[in-house]
């Protein structure tokens, strides 16, 4: 556990210039108190402990402005700076080293029972109040632009920004 936190703490210090030191990101950033408030809810979640799960995000949500749900799967090294207004859906799958900016919603479309959120690639970096709606996959290394509405598949290696999001670079191993 100790690892762990000492590697989601490095991954903070690395990408955030104004991060100073490991205990200044530990009690200070939201982003770490979500994501560890994430690793027990997910845990209770797993083990059908619905109530307390909830109750653990909910709680999270208040003192972090960041809502979680607790169904949510989130690998290692999720930066989310600033982090005030996230909102990452039940069935959303986070790879690893993704950074997410404030305001952004990995929402659902549906009503429906079953997978209807995003799946978020590794290395993935999401712009501030973007929208990543429904059951689609961003691909591996992509960007999506701050404020986009993304509705669609985004192949690894791109940059997807506007409303609706249209790529506009993807790299040419892929054309």
């Amino acid at each position: 556990m100790f690892k762990w936190l000492n590697g989601e703490l490095q991954n903070i210090l690395d990408k955030d210039p104004a991060a100073n030191n490991k205990l200044q990101v530990f009690l200070l950033y939201p982003s770490i108190h979500a994501v560890i408030h994430h690793k027990i809810s997910h845990f209770l979640y797993k083990k059908k402990i619905i109530f307390l799960a909830r109750l653990i995000s909910q709680i999270s949500r208040f003192f972090t402005g960041i809502e979680i749900h607790p169904g949510a799967q989130i690998e290692k090294h999720l930066f989310m700076d600033h982090g005030m207004g996230i909102v990452i859906g039940e069935t959303s799958i986070i790879g690893e080293n993704v950074t997410i900016y404030h305001g952004v919603t990995l929402g659902g479309v549906s009503l429906d029972k079953g997978k209807r959120h995003p799946t978020i690639g590794n290395n993935v970096i999401i712009g501030a109040g973007a929208k990543v709606l429904g059951n689609i996959t961003i691909g591996d290394n992509s960007k999506i632009g701050a404020n986009s509405v993304i509705l669609k598949d985004i192949p690894k290696d791109s940059v997807a920004v506007g409303v609706p999001g249209k790529i506009i670079t993807k790299s040419s191993s892929d054309s």
